[in-house]
């Protein structure tokens, strides 16, 4: 058990005072409400972790988005926020839960999503825990991301701080997987970045060797579909001028010449699926890929799906046009397009801005008596909705649960982080709306 956390739990000891000289400096009487508020408050939101985690909410479970929604609206609805629900039926989406707080304070946007990447249909259903270990769908991403923002609420409202405080909550139904047109299903989200002082998201906080980490860049995330031709004939034939060298050679030196001339710091550009024969095929989702042929036939299609990651957008657009001529330089007799799909998730780039917010985290840490937290590496998270507001104002990064196997059967949480993390969002939230250093 981290140090400050039992310190913490002394305090719910009957009769127990709090000791000042737990904390170096002495926080401010609000914040020691605060903390103290989130010890107390762990198995309620624990509960709440539970309820939400067993109402299945797969990104196409459209009913089940919304139940989760009808949760959280419960409970931010008593602390003073002002909830709606933006349908996105029109993306064939569920929609988004965005909460909202007026006051004088500037304003904070907190984001997280309710949906998950398990559909009804997965077998992986149930909340589960052994001691402080839980696992369930969504546990962590990003459900335990909503309980530590609930909790940070909560606790800033037993201290008084959200009294003056000006929050917005964005919580997405489709984080997972974003609805079509993306300038709809993402275009509230941008809105309420571009009116926010500052925004937080609360995806999985980064811990590695019992550390936790701050995360002030993300990488994007796009998809890419490749499509080669070639003529087709006896295989007798194949490098001969008549026929030259078929679609799947096309491809092969494509994807190879992604593989030799494209590596550089904090880019990846995965091929997820590959089919290529006489004839070949790819279904509308891009999931589904399907190819004939004979070993004396030369082919007619090749098909590669994947997707690329970028750091920056100056990385995004450069990285793209190599691409595109590697893909031009064909093979005899053959053609290709590179295709990059619309929307996909853009960078949140590193920048002097998040960073100050990281340095402003720190002080809380400090003053919390937790460790200081490093930058994470980008190239180690994935893409988050932060993304599509980074551009617009400073944004901080992975401040919901620590925990580990997301996205697979078995996703965990540490159910301690939930407290250190509660706290740590209470104090920065507070400080951060309402001026204090």
């Amino acid at each position: 058990m981290r140090p400050i956390l039992a310190a913490l739990l002394l305090l719910t000891l009957p009769g127990a005072a709090f000791a000042q000289s737990t904390f170096a400096p002495v926080i401010a009487p609000a914040e020691q409400t605060m903390v103290r508020t989130v010890v107390d408050e762990h198995d309620r939101h624990i509960a709440l972790l539970e309820r939400m985690v067993n109402q299945n909410s797969g990104t196409l479970n459209l009913p089940g988005v919304r139940i989760v929604g009808d949760m959280v609206r419960a409970e931010l609805e008593p602390l003073g926020f002002t909830v709606r629900w933006v349908d996105m039926a029109g993306t064939g989406r569920a929609g988004h839960l965005i909460a909202t707080r007026e006051g004088p304070g500037r304003n904070v946007l907190l984001i997280g999503h309710l949906d998950t990447v398990f559909e009804a249909d997965n077998p992986f259903q149930r909340f589960e825990r052994t001691g402080m270990r839980a696992t369930g769908p969504g546990v962590g991403d990003d459900k335990g991301g909503i309980a530590v923002i609930i909790a940070a609420l909560r606790a800033m409202q037993a201290a008084g701080t959200l009294e003056d405080a000006n929050i917005t909550v964005f919580l997405t139904g489709d984080e997972e997987r974003i609805g079509a047109p993306a300038a709809i299903a993402r275009r509230d989200l941008i809105e309420a970045g571009r009116a926010a002082a500052y925004a937080l998201e609360f995806e999985n906080l980064a811990v590695e060797d019992e550390a936790d980490f701050g995360t002030v860049a993300r990488r994007s995330s796009s998809n890419w579909t490749l499509t080669t031709t070639g003529r087709t004939g006896h295989s007798s034939g194949v490098f001969n001028d008549a026929l030259g060298y078929g679609a799947i050679y096309e491809l092969a030196r494509i994807l190879d010449g992604f593989r030799r001339d494209l590596p550089e710091p904090n880019l990846t550009y995965n091929v997820g699926v590959v089919a290529g024969g006489t004839p070949a095929a790819i279904d509308a989702e891009g999931f589904n890929v399907t190819a004939s042929g004979k070993t004396n036939i030369v082919a007619s299609t090749a098909i590669a799906r994947g997707d690329l990651r970028t750091l920056t957008r100056e990385q995004d657009e450069r990285v793209r046009a190599r691409m595109q001529s590697i893909v031009a330089d064909n093979l005899p007799r053959t053609g290709a397009e590179l295709v990059f799909a619309e929307g996909g998730y853009p960078p949140m780039a590193p920048s002097a801005g998040n960073r100050a917010l990281l340095a402003r985290l720190n002080a809380v840490n400090r003053d919390l008596g937790l460790a200081e937290m490093a930058e994470y590496d980008p190239a180690r998270r994935g893409a988050a909705d932060s993304g599509f507001v980074a551009g617009d104002v400073d944004t901080l990064g992975g401040l919901g649960m620590a925990g580990g196997n997301a996205h697979a059967d078995g996703e965990w949480v540490d159910l301690d982080s939930l407290v250190r993390q509660s706290q740590r969002a209470a104090v920065l939230i507070s400080r951060l709306s309402l001026g204090a250093d």
